[in-house]
């Protein structure tokens, strides 16, 4: 069995994620959604862009345990990374948004404290804008455009060659023999594929890992989108791609440390009564734990990124 699990993760290739109807990708969209990733007169006051939650040398993440909005106010859960968003069928760590453009529009609204009316008549102002929206969307900015092409832009946030992606094509000396052993470990013993499938690293399943047992204030995650109380406390399996760079870890951003995140999985999750029973102590020695997180290093991605000029 390990070794056909090793068979399709080697064989599988990520293909461009499907466009929804009404918002193809195109060249110039992800062009023009590019740009507007990293402006900031999308905010309410000017001082963030979206990249101020998502940077590119931290995973697309933000490196905090807990962002905080434009406003001050202080996020309840950890940003997640932007790497893969395309091939999700729901988004948010409860999966409350159904589509890509709804999570992007609710993002800039809470996150940024965004007036989408404003903001498009702000851009509406700037000549190369208003000739780029033109060109794309045969028309002026809008709240509804702007959060397309920043969709467009993301679905092409993918993950691209990491060390281990060069090992599977046959370069042997991509990665170390630990990591090669780490890797075993992780389609097997350590049983972390059931969740985090090849390539992708993750899955559309939502688990209770037992992080919110014993806290004053439980977070309910999924349950507030599902109302089923078999989903208290479960949050979306997060990608493991580039996970060396995007800490701390979990929903939380309770653990700060990679090796800790993988012991806390490895010893079956916190002691909740509603956990998931997919988690399991799987009896993971310190060394094999020290294998597991060398070959999680191997999957940061390694592809070449470039700053866009902002309007």
């Amino acid at each position: 069995m390990t070794y056909l699990l090793r068979a399709a993760a080697a064989a599988a290739r990520l293909a461009p994620p499907a466009s929804p109807a009404g918002n193809e990708t195109t060249a110039t969209k992800v062009a023009l959604g590019k740009q507007l990733f990293f402006d900031r007169r999308l905010s309410a006051d000017g001082s963030a862009s979206c990249e101020s939650c998502h940077y590119r040398h931290l995973g697309w993440t933000d490196g905090l345990a807990l962002s905080k909005r434009v406003d001050g106010v202080v996020n309840s859960r950890h940003t997640p990374t932007l790497y893969n968003v395309g091939y999700l069928q729901s988004w948010y760590w409860d999966g409350r948004a159904m589509t890509l453009e709804g999570q992007v529009l609710a993002a800039w609204r809470g996150q940024m404290s965004g007036d989408p009316v404003k903001a498009a008549a702000t851009l509406n102002a700037v000549q190369a804008y208003a000739m780029q929206f033109q060109s794309v969307f045969d028309g002026p900015a809008s709240g509804d455009t702007i959060a397309k092409a920043l969709a467009a832009y993301l679905r092409t946030v993918n993950s691209g060659e990491s060390p281990w992606d060069r090992f599977e094509k046959g370069d042997r000396a991509a990665v170390t023999q630990t990591a090669i052993d780490g890797q075993a470990l992780f389609m097997g013993k350590g049983r972390c594929v059931v969740c985090h499938t090849p390539p992708t690293y993750t899955g559309s399943a939502f688990f209770n890992i037992g992080l919110e047992a014993g806290k004053a204030k439980v977070d309910p995650g999924r349950f507030n989108v599902t109302q089923d109380v078999a989903d208290t406390s479960s949050f979306k399996t997060p990608t493991l791609r580039s996970i060396a760079i995007s800490g701390p870890y979990f929903h939380d951003g309770s653990v700060a440390s990679l090796e800790d995140a993988v012991r806390y999985m490895a010893r079956g999750g916190g002691a909740d009564p509603a956990k998931s029973p997919v988690l399991v102590d799987t009896g993971l020695s310190d060394d094999e734990i020290t294998k597991v997180v060398a070959f999680l290093r191997t999957l940061t991605s390694e592809e070449p990124f470039e700053r866009p000029i902002v309007p």
